[in-house]
């Protein structure tokens, strides 16, 4: 199936890409990355060792199930499975609902994939948090296109300043904490064994510093509770 293309309402094309595509992608992705071996330390933090639930919205090779604890039950979707298996769900969430069977979770984990769903940005965040259990977390990065390196990858369809990111996240969700991935001079993720000891430890939003050098940055969020609960 062929990309497709859709107008903004802006003038610009945004292109929603389909299986062809990201089987090629996610091979990009064969051994695990830092954002996602940083990610999995967030998550073991934040289960501090409970049993829990977790749904990796467009998961890729799930290497993240490689990268958790045995105490986090791991369920994965996304549009190009490499390799099927019980706990993984091939689906195009763009055309179908974000769901695994009827399951709700205790941790769902969204790691870049909001740069590249266009006009469905809030559609999509309206359907986790109703995946989400009472007392959940939800996990989401996105790119921060301030960098002072402009070049950003070709692919991205979804681009907007991190504010307007954050404006749609918080009709859904209340976000505890928002901090880079990483600081890196260029715009990509640290290579250098001491900068990536650096960042896999820090934690914060450094002003003056991040907006202009932050990767990406995490959002750290619960449900919102609705009126009258």
């Amino acid at each position: 199936m062929e990309d497709a293309l859709a107008g903004t309402g802006t003038g610009r094309k945004v292109r929603y890409y389909k299986k062809d595509f990201w089987r090629e992608e996610n091979l990009k992705f064969a051994r695990p990355h830092f954002r996602l071996i940083k990610c999995a330390k967030i998550i073991d933090t934040i289960s501090q060792g409970r049993e829990c639930s977790l749904l990796d919205v467009g998961c890729g090779p799930a290497f993240l199930r490689q990268a958790i604890g045995e105490n986090i039950h791991y369920h994965g979707i996304d549009i190009a499975i490499q390799e099927p298996a019980e706990d993984l769900i091939e689906v195009d969430f763009l055309e179908a609902p974000i769901q695994f069977d009827d399951k709700r979770f205790d941790i769902i984990v969204a790691q870049g994939v909001f740069e590249y769903v266009g006009k469905f940005q809030a559609q999509k965040l309206d359907e986790i948090a109703g995946l989400l259990n009472d007392g959940g977390t939800f996990i989401a990065t996105y790119v921060n296109f301030r960098h002072r390196n402009r070049e950003i990858y070709s692919p991205y369809s979804n681009i907007q300043p991190l504010d307007e990111f954050r404006a749609d996240l918080a009709r859904n969700f209340t976000i505890q904490r928002q901090f880079p991935t990483s600081h890196n001079w260029s715009h990509s993720e640290p290579n250098r064994k001491i900068i990536k000891a650096v960042n896999m430890h820090l934690n914060a939003d450094i002003p003056l510093i991040s907006p202009k050098l932050a990767v990406e940055y995490f959002f750290i969020c619960s449900a919102r509770k609705q009126t009258g609960q």
